[in-house]
Formats: structure tokens, sequence, C-alpha cells
């Protein structure tokens, strides 16, 4: 089985221009879409509730992303542990304030955050 990522959406999938949806990071966005290719299960992992959460999943889907959960645990984790934890259980957490470490995950590209 392969790892779990859980992906932050604001400033990470796309910047940062809350409550609006920011300009997409493609760089991001193909590595998510890859990762999930070789069998990688990704969460999405934000803020955003309600319908601004609606509407980030939304444009995740229209940039060929989509979550095998939001927010939640993954069934196999609920599972394995037996109860849901506040905190996400993954792999990896992807995020904008994850002090540079974007650049080891993904070599050769560039991600520049604003």
């Amino acid at each position: 089985m392969g790892k779990i990522y859980a992906f932050d959406f604001d400033g990470t999938l796309c910047t940062e221009a809350w409550p609006a949806i920011g300009r997409p990071r493609m760089a991001m966005i193909r590595y998510a879409r890859r990762i999930q290719q070789k069998g990688n299960q990704l969460i999405l992992w934000t803020c955003r509730s309600g319908e601004r959460l609606d509407e980030a999943v939304a444009w995740c889907k229209e940039y060929g992303i989509t979550f095998d959960a939001v927010n939640q645990n993954l069934p196999s984790t609920l599972e394995k542990y037996g109860t849901d934890s506040r905190k996400i259980t993954a792999d990896y957490y992807i995020d904008d304030k994850m002090l540079g470490l974007v650049r080891l995950l993904i070599p050769p590209v560039s991600i520049r955050f604003p």
C-alpha cells in the first residue's frame, strides 16, 4: 500500500488569497497528481469549512486532484487505530509553512512561495 499525503490548500495548492481562491501552484498540483497516480492516498487538510471547503474541493477536482478524504482520517486509519483522532494521520504533511521541506520532496522542481 502507498503512503498517505495530507495537503494544505491555501498557500500550498494555490496562492494565499483567503477567502477567495488564489492562483494555482502548478508544480504542487502536478506533484499531487503524480504521487496519487503512483498509488498513494491524498487527504485535503485545510482550515476551510462549509461553502469555502466545497469551493476548494471543486477547484482541486478541476485541476485533476481528487482526495481520498477531506479534513478527516482515511477509513484504513480508523480501522488500524480503532479511533478517530482530531489529528489527521498521514505519512507526509504538505503545507506552505513546512520550513522549505517541499524542495526535498519534489526535486528538481523549484517551488517559490511569495
